[in-house]
């Protein structure tokens, strides 16, 4: 009977987690390392999550990449309510769902500029990697970063 507690804990916690796994090569969802389309370079871990059925993302650790980078830095220029706030913990990425062999249809923010594109995301490489694309009106005029499962 000591037992019991535990048991029912572990199979509590086991119901809480959610139908996906971090390793399903079909989901975008878990860690990945952001590598910077500019420079090459590592420059965060960020986290991709599921949440009333669309894809959101946020910021679990920065990288500095040169010296003077703050691993702690706050959201200066972002727009509203993000504004001030850390990085680290940040809600950057939101409104993606699942289109297809793509995620469209959602918003990324760049936390140093404080600009919010429109974004969208596919899986590659047998989803060791994904192509996040941030752009401004057609997807045509904007940026990709391919970035690692980590």
């Amino acid at each position: 009977m000591r037992h019991l507690p535990l048991t029912l804990a572990l199979l509590a916690s086991s119901l809480a987690l959610p139908t996906w796994a971090d390793s399903n090569p079909e989901s975008p969802v878990g860690t990945w390392k952001t590598i910077d389309d500019k420079t090459g370079k590592q420059n965060s871990v960020v986290q991709i999550y599921e949440e009333n059925g669309e894809l959101k993302g946020k910021v679990l650790k920065i990288i500095p990449v040169k010296p003077g980078d703050d691993p702690n830095g706050k959201c200066d220029k972002c727009p509203g309510d993000k504004k001030g706030k850390p990085i680290v913990g940040l809600t950057f990425l939101w409104g993606l769902k699942k289109d297809g062999e793509q995620f469209n249809g959602g918003q990324i923010l760049d936390p140093e500029e404080g600009n919010v594109y429109s974004a969208k995301m596919k899986l590659t490489d047998g989803g060791k990697k994904l192509e996040v694309r941030g752009y401004l009106g057609i997807a045509l005029l904007g940026r990709t970063q391919t970035w690692l499962r980590d």
